[in-house]
């Protein structure tokens, strides 16, 4: 079978060895080689202000407590003994999230506790040489309209990586003839650290693996074809619009480093922390819809990964894994596999129970460009979730908290105030009374924990901008816009509901990454 690989090896500093259009037989490659030019991009001002800025951050608890305490307050005011036919349904719905609050509640305490642990210091500026070889692999679908983003992340990891990783090694995957293939070509040769790999067209895996995870799974076959299944080899797999800075660079040399200390208690995989800065985003609505997303990490992920089972899943940004470890697992996952990293984070926990870890290293990604794009992107990720959740192969007890969420993510329209007012309309009562009013603090944690997440988070996007100050009208809009981005996101969980049960192949939707 003919496979054609655009490919940089690098053995020396200063060298990049090219494979070009080869034959493979069985465990070998082979193809001819010519050295380019090592390229270099100096350190900025701008990392090295940020790197300052994120020594002292720490999850804030305070503004929970002080939203529990009002809202509790203001429902505990208007609340009477009486309940009406809504009592009931009310009672579960808006109860139902406390499992997945306390949690979150809980993670981002370990956080505190963490960060305060291990916290960057003005010492921890300097740079940290890994002895391990890093392999940054980033998958692109290779359109026009996904190029920029991927300009922009590639440039990234060969400014930053570098001062921390002499070993280091970008793949950029793309598939045979994709629409940008001459122009991610190019951006190859401009660093000895860009391997650009093609999958051929004509690639199968044993299982059918289709999307990303087969590109993952054909890199992954490469690496261990080239003897790279190694303890001392790490894989750091990124998305196409997902960059780095000089503090992602040192927190993942320390990481790696405390590991090798470790010996036989060491960790194989780990997790940091996804942000947004403000200039990554071209729709203000959506980069403030996903502030959301960066407190995940350091909550849920933190209290799972962090603990050593990540159960609640992992995503597919700043997701580093022993090159070793993920030789055994690989990600030939079947042809519906959607949610390829929720699913290796699942195998991985029933495999190497109590090896994960969490790390504050952040990366730095873009919001969806529209909020169509915001719609299609969350439908995928739901689509996939609850195949994932429904998948008898792997076991119950493993896939129990990612269906709990996953169900709490699908019913988040019907808990709506709006969904409920409308309910009481049909019922004729808009008595939201409790069927017992001790469930009200359950009531206020939930629903201050909701705003909890898009303020905080809105402060961690914030602090990792250009600008890293609130504009006037941003934390005010934040609060008051999240029963619209509850709405956005259960809209999007329905469309993946519904795509779910109508069967069919499933799809993976790439969004437009212009930034």
């Amino acid at each position: 079978m003919t496979t054609h690989v655009a490919a940089s090896r690098r053995d020396e500093p200063g060298e990049r060895t090219q494979i070009i259009p080869r034959q493979r037989t069985g465990e070998t490659y082979a193809g001819e080689t010519h050295v380019l030019p090592a390229v270099r991009m100096p350190i900025t001002p701008r990392a090295t202000t940020m790197l300052q800025r994120h020594a002292g951050w720490l999850p804030r608890i305070w503004p929970l407590v002080v939203w529990f305490v009002v809202i509790l307050g203001v429902t505990l005011g208007l609340s009477v003994k009486s309940t009406g036919p809504l009592g009931p349904v009310v009672t579960v719905v808006w109860t139902y999230p406390v499992i997945g609050t306390v949690i979150g509640v809980a993670g981002a305490l370990i956080t505190r506790r963490r960060l305060r642990r291990d916290r960057l210091t003005a010492a921890d500026d300097q740079i940290i040489q890994c002895r391990d070889r890093l392999v940054v692999v980033v998958p692109t679908i290779g359109r026009n309209d996904t190029y920029p983003a991927l300009d922009r992340v590639v440039r990234s990891y060969i400014t930053y990586l570098p001062e921390c990783f002499p070993k280091l090694r970008v793949d950029v995957l793309i598939e045979e003839g994709c629409e940008a293939a001459e122009k991610i070509y190019k951006l190859g040769e401009i660093s000895r650290y860009i391997r650009v790999i093609t999958v051929p067209e004509s690639y199968h895996t044993v299982n059918g693996t289709k999307f990303k995870s087969r590109a993952n799974n054909y890199a992954h076959e490469l690496r261990i074809a080239q003897q790279e299944d190694r303890d001392d080899v790490w894989v750091l797999h990124m998305d196409d619009d997902t960059g780095v800075g000089l503090d992602t660079a040192i927190a993942l040399a320390r990481l790696i480093e405390q590991q090798r200390a470790l010996g036989d208690r060491a960790c194989h995989l780990a997790q940091g922390i996804l942000t947004y800065p403000r200039e990554n985003a071209r729709n203000r609505l959506t980069w403030l819809a996903d502030a959301s997303r960066p407190v995940a990490d350091v909550t849920v992920y933190s209290a799972f990964t962090g603990g050593g089972y990540p159960l609640a899943g992992v995503h597919g940004e700043l997701l580093l894994v022993r090159a070793s470890v993920e030789a055994e697992i690989g990600w030939d996952f079947g042809p519906e596999a959607i949610v390829e990293d929720a699913q290796f984070a699942l195998i991985f926990s029933r495999r190497y129970p109590g090896r994960s870890a969490w790390f504050a290293g952040r990366c730095y990604g873009a919001s969806p460009a529209t909020v169509r794009d915001f719609f299609r992107q969350r439908e995928r990720w739901a689509w996939g979730l609850i195949g994932l959740a429904l998948d008898d192969r792997i076991p119950l007890r493993d896939r129990l908290y990612i269906g709990y969420s996953t169900l709490t993510w699908v019913i988040s329209p019907f808990q709506h105030l709006g969904a409920i007012m409308l309910l009481g309309w049909v019922l004729g009562s808009y008595d939201t009374v409790p069927v017992t009013l001790w469930v009200l603090p359950i009531w206020a944690l939930n629903m201050a924990y909701a705003i909890w997440l898009y303020s905080e988070g809105l402060r961690i996007n914030v602090s990792v901008s250009r600008r890293a100050t609130y504009r006037w009208w941003e934390r005010i809009a934040v609060i008051l816009l999240v029963p619209v981005f509850s709405l956005m996101e259960g809209i999007g969980a329905i469309r993946g509901l519904i795509r779910h049960l109508r069967g069919g192949q499933q799809q993976f939707v790439v969004i437009a990454k212009p930034v």
